[in-house]
């Protein structure tokens, strides 16, 4: 008999609510698995601020290795209030940091879509919105978070000065810069890079070897530049001219956050982050809601799960290849929206206010039709 080999995926639901919308996830995976003949196997372990109170490190060695050896990661969310005074080593963040270098995660995938349901929970006039569909790529394992020296040192007059170091190299931008014209080749086949190549030696550089790039393997897609500040206007005056956004680590974190407001609700977008593909096509990866942990509501069973469940729509498509079973859970939360279902951060008068776990059991419902 043929054995055949199990695809593992690793479940870090961490802290706050990670748990509780991990656990809507879990279920949706085991229901792929008993109707629909797949064979994902499931670990779950922790990360964060409760590896950290259980083990004095917010990421064990063990935990490590089974990132290692897993398809797909799926975190929930890390940190909280409870752990601020840690030292800076023992933060639960530095569980993600450590993930994302080892693991060598160099892009980050942050779809910015407008659910047509939930036009009216932006900030921003239905006109504005209606519609938008983004994609930014950013730059997660170089710039300013990563780069060397860095730290906090007394100088001679008495005061202290902090240090952090921006620096790429050109394969370092190359690399993410390909994932994002790939990408705009499935969509719009638009890209806008972004950087501050006015004032920063490290985006002029950006600057060139994106076009350098462009010039010698996709110079049939469209490409411009903006400066990230412009960008930043951008996204408010007319997000709509944008398709895919690609961006160093610093610019991408804070350009992806203002994205996903202008959509009207954190707890529903996704996350990938992407290693680079092997001779077969297979990468190392990881996924995650965009939200955070909300220590604030933890344990009240009101987190919206939207964004984990459609993280783990993202790992079906780009780490296990099964874009159909993407699909059909994307349209699975289409359907639940269309029929009113809210969770406390999405409602509004005239819907349903659910529960995290009827949420998730209402979107296992729809893909059962």
């Amino acid at each position: 008999m043929i054995k055949v080999k199990k695809r593992k995926i690793l479940l870090l639901p961490g802290d706050g609510i990670g748990p509780e919308v991990i656990r809507e996830v879990k279920k949706i995976i085991e229901w792929f698995n008993k109707n629909k003949s797949l064979d994902f196997e499931i670990e779950e372990d922790l990360v964060g601020g409760s590896s950290y109170d259980k083990h004095k490190t917010p990421i064990t060695d063990e935990v490590f290795y089974k990132a290692l050896e897993s398809e797909a990661v799926i975190l929930g969310a890390v940190g909280g209030s409870k752990w601020d005074n840690l030292e800076f080593s023992k933060k639960p963040e530095r569980a993600l940091l450590k993930l994302r270098k080892e693991l060598k995660l160099f892009a980050n995938l942050r779809p910015a879509i407008c659910f047509k349901q939930l036009v009216n929970a932006s900030t921003l006039k239905p006109e504005i919105v209606s519609g938008l569909d983004i994609m930014i790529v950013r730059e997660l394992i170089g710039g300013v978070y990563f780069g060397e020296p860095r730290g906090i040192k007394p100088i001679d007059n008495g005061e202290r000065k902090g240090i952090n170091t921006h620096t790429y190299t050109s394969s370092e931008i190359a690399r993410v810069a390909r994932v994002a014209f790939d990408l705009a080749k499935k969509r719009k086949n638009k890209v806008t890079s972004c950087e501050k190549s006015n004032v920063m030696e490290a985006g002029q550089l950006w600057k060139e070897e994106v076009q350098i790039v462009h010039d010698k393997e996709y110079n049939n897609v469209e490409l411009s530049h903006m400066l990230a500040d412009n960008c930043a206007m951008q996204l408010l005056r007319n997000p709509k001219q944008f398709d895919v956004i690609v961006t160093d680590n610093l610019f991408g974190d804070m350009l992806s956050d203002e994205a996903a407001m202008l959509t009207g609700s954190l707890g529903l977008l996704p996350s990938a982050s992407l290693g680079a593909k092997d001779k077969n096509g297979n990468m190392r990866s990881m996924y995650e809601p965009v939200h955070g942990s909300a220590p604030d509501i933890a344990g009240k069973g009101i987190a919206n799960p939207i964004a984990s469940i459609l993280s783990f729509s993202m790992a079906l498509r780009y780490s296990l290849h099964l874009d159909k079973e993407a699909d059909n859970l994307d349209l699975s939360v289409q359907k639940v929206l269309d029929d009113g279902l809210r969770t406390q951060d999405i409602f509004s008068k005239g819907n349903k206010e659910v529960s995290t776990e009827t949420m998730g059991n209402a979107i296992i419902a729809n893909l059962q039709k």
